[in-house]
């Protein structure tokens, strides 16, 4: 019965283990990024759009590629505020308005509870690797081509 009772728990744990790894289930688009000297640049972003995929983020993710990021919808205009709990990557952050202007650039820190704020009412935030924004030469002011269907 103990052997029995042991499996079970080991089973269930395991179970529980593999349905919270952080799977990409969200769906991919890629984005356009046209930088001031008209150079466009593209990444693949999977697309948060429902509150608990935004909620999760990249929450345990232990990994995120050059040239992919999350990009997280919001219903209306609104200051936005992020934060890195339980985020093990580096990231950076744009704060983007509804017309796809890139208003804010942030860098985040892993596992930080602080909270990066917008400066302005935005409608999307763009998470990639630390780094990647500078490195691609992208900047506030810079345009993002939004899918409509977003």
């Amino acid at each position: 019965m103990k052997r029995t009772t042991a499996v079970f728990w080991l089973m269930l744990l395991a179970a529980i283990t593999v349905s919270c790894r952080g799977t990409n289930t969200l769906p991919q688009r890629t984005l356009i990024i046209t930088t001031a000297d008209g150079t466009e640049i593209s990444v693949t972003a999977e697309i948060a759009k429902k509150a608990e995929d935004r909620n999760r983020g990249y929450m345990e993710r232990q990994q995120i590629p050059e040239g992919t990021g999350m990009l997280f919808v919001f219903e209306k205009d609104q200051i936005l505020s992020f934060w890195m709990k339980n985020t093990p990557s580096p990231l950076s952050i744009a704060y983007i308005d509804s017309r796809g202007i890139i208003r804010d650039i942030f860098d985040m820190t892993p596992f930080s509870l602080a909270n990066v704020t917008s400066t302005r009412s935005v409608r999307y935030a763009l998470e990639v690797p630390q780094g990647w924004f500078k490195k691609m030469n992208i900047n506030t002011g810079d345009q993002i081509t939004i899918p409509s269907d977003l």
